[in-house]
């Protein structure tokens, strides 16, 4: 390992953050060093996570028609994409995708909402959903339904959400450019209204959508500032009819370096490979580990096809690895219990 990956690496396990002068000195690691940058950002995953993996899994709840114009999304109404009709699944159906999650060994299970927010009437429903989920206590019940107010926030941390996706996506400068419909600050808003109701954040990013190296860092060291639990990270498949069509997937040692570079400057957040890593990282896709990533999302996307679970669990079996179980909070076990005692 180079001097300064070494020093670095110490740094941070000893407990002192990384500064922007030195993230931006790991970015210019050259390609003969990223070998010994992957194995420092797997260093530092280890000594603050452990050797364990984790997955999760989603299931597209509501799907099209959204009113806003996120250029990378193949969901939105302002472009021609192959999502040509909306339509809601059953939360009997979303249920049943929730217990084969759990079969799979998924540590958390998410319901996803196309649209700017929920209206009162939907976050009653998926409540209803989420309390299911919740008493059956097979994997955390999580959800992505779009900008919320605390009230709302409050709802849903009371039907049972433990842990609420809702992305950055990209650094504030650069938000301009891939959405208009609404402001990087209503993203904040909404963290902060989910942190006020004692939801967890899973807050992350999409890369390749024509941002830079400081956009990448500028971001880095927001969620750095914002402690999420989870950060996932996701590569952009680029959708025909969309704005981005014509963007290039990323190379796959690029896209380690941004795992790895992540893991440096978030050393205790669970960083989760998502969408986009099939495209993207190609044969490369168990690197991911060594580059510091310690999670990672099973089956299919939103309206794009990932991989098996069976070729995912065959990975994590080829590298020696151990999914990490759910491991159900005794508050709600004690509670489903007494759901289940006589009067």
């Amino acid at each position: 390992m180079s001097d300064l990956i070494r020093a670095i690496v110490q740094q941070v396990i000893g407990g002192t953050p990384v500064t922007r002068s030195q993230a931006e000195q790991l970015v210019r690691s050259e390609r003969a060093s990223l070998p010994e940058l992957f194995a420092g950002a797997s260093r530092i995953r280890e000594h603050y996570l452990g050797p364990k993996v984790r997955c999760c899994s989603i299931v597209a709840s509501k799907v099209g028609l959204c009113d806003q114009d996120c250029a990378f999304c193949s969901q939105s109404a302002h472009y021609r994409t192959h999502v040509t009709a909306g339509g809601t699944v059953e939360g009997q159906e979303v249920l049943a995708v929730s217990r084969q999650a759990a079969d799979n060994g998924a540590q958390s299970f998410g319901i996803v909402n196309s649209g700017l927010g929920p209206g009162d009437d939907e976050i009653e429903e998926w409540g209803d959903v989420i309390r299911a989920i919740r008493r059956e206590g097979r994997v955390r019940a999580c959800a992505s339904l779009g900008v919320l107010t605390f009230e709302q926030a409050r709802r849903l941390a009371e039907a049972g959400v433990q842990r609420y996706n809702h992305n950055l996506q990209t650094s504030r400068r650069h938000f301009p450019s891939i959405v208009t419909t609404h402001t990087y600050d209503d993203r904040l808003k909404t963290l902060r209204n989910l942190r006020a109701a004692g939801i967890e954040l899973c807050c992350g990013a999409l890369f390749r959508m024509g941002e830079t190296w400081q956009d990448r860092l500028d971001l880095a060291f927001e969620l750095r500032e914002l402690n999420p639990e989870v950060v996932p990270i996701n590569f952009l498949i680029p959708i025909a009819g969309t704005p981005l069509e014509h963007n290039r997937a990323l190379e796959p040692l690029e896209c380690l370096r941004i795992i790895a570079v992540y893991r440096f400057i978030l050393p205790s957040q669970r960083i989760n490979i998502a969408g986009g890593r099939e495209v993207n990282l190609r044969d490369l896709q168990s690197w991911m580990f060594l580059a510091g990533a310690d999670s990672f999302m099973m089956g299919n996307y939103l309206t794009t096809c990932g991989r098996s679970a069976g070729e995912d669990l065959r990975m994590i079996r080829d590298l020696g690895l151990e999914l990490e179980p759910y491991l159900r909070p005794a508050a709600a076990s004690d509670e489903a219990h007494r759901s289940h005692m006589p009067a």
